[in-house]
């Protein structure tokens, strides 16, 4: 399968002013912006990318919605294992909103000298550091949730502007990480149901009969949080099959983008639909 030449996603970078504007949005009020006194400790508190992997297996295991099928995962890793698609992004064409409510220029412009390119040095090509630093400054890139009483932490878009920098800098310069394996997958409506049609998950009758009538499901509802988490916890398990049958070490950066290819080619795919800025 020929991969798309990037992930869909909602940052801005432009290879003529060194990432210099980072502006996103969707037509929904962002979360309300957190004190400067807060920042700080927010900072310290911000989890490493291994705590959205142990939150989404945590979900995984309590789920009551969304099973993830262990012969499934043997089966899809064992179709992917062959195909993991070279991951190439067209500098270009990376696309992007602007003028949104969760445009960071503010911050930006306090803390970085109203550079991107600022930001990004500062996480000392950790791409980890990268996702805290974005939590840690721009409140409505903080993507977690309370599911049964625990903390749950995603990251979507803070995690794929570090891959798409990665991508589109090819590992190099400003996309120089020495940890991009730490990048989960991108937990938002297409993968989940990608997982769900080769087997992966499995859905509730109720929750298949909200989907197929096309019911919106609330952000941060319980069946929300499971078909992201379970989503992330599924692909990490893919990973370690492949590893496992392989000795290759792949990317989860590698494997979503092989899934979304696989989503965004079927046009009879149903997905959720949440309303969210997450996304």
């Amino acid at each position: 399968m020929d991969p798309p030449l990037h992930r869909n996603n909602h940052w801005f970078c432009s290879a003529k002013d060194e990432c210099a504007h980072l502006v996103m949005g969707h037509a929904i009020t962002p979360p309300p912006q957190i004190p400067r006194v807060q920042i700080d400790k927010i900072h310290s508190e911000v989890p490493k990318m291994e705590e959205v992997r142990a939150t989404s297996a945590w979900v995984a295991s309590h789920s009551s919605h969304v099973t993830v099928d262990s012969s499934g995962i043997e089966k899809v890793a064992e179709r992917m294992k062959d195909s993991i698609p070279k991951v190439e992004w067209d500098f270009e064409g990376i696309h992007y909103f602007d003028n949104g409510p969760l445009t960071v220029g503010f911050e930006l412009e306090r803390s970085f000298d109203g550079k991107a390119s600022k930001l990004v040095e500062s996480c000392e090509k950790s791409a980890a550091k990268l996702v805290a630093l974005i939590t840690s400054h721009f409140p409505g890139f903080r993507d977690h949730t309370v599911y049964k009483g625990h903390q749950v932490f995603l990251y979507k878009r803070a995690q794929i502007f570090a891959a798409d920098l990665w991508g589109a800098f090819k590992g190099q310069g400003y996309g120089e990480f020495n940890d991009i394996e730490s990048v989960t997958m991108f937990a938002d409506y297409i993968v989940p149901a990608v997982l769900e049609q080769l087997g992966v998950l499995k859905f509730s009758p109720s929750l298949s009969n909200i989907i197929d009538s096309n019911r919106e499901i609330s952000s941060g509802s319980e069946e929300e949080v499971e078909l992201r988490a379970c989503s992330v916890h599924a692909v990490e398990e893919i990973r370690e099959q492949i590893h496992r049958k392989t000795g290759k070490q792949v990317l989860s950066v590698e494997l979503d983008l092989w899934l979304w290819a696989f989503g965004v080619k079927c046009s009879s795919l149903q997905h959720h639909r949440t309303l969210s800025i997450y996304y």
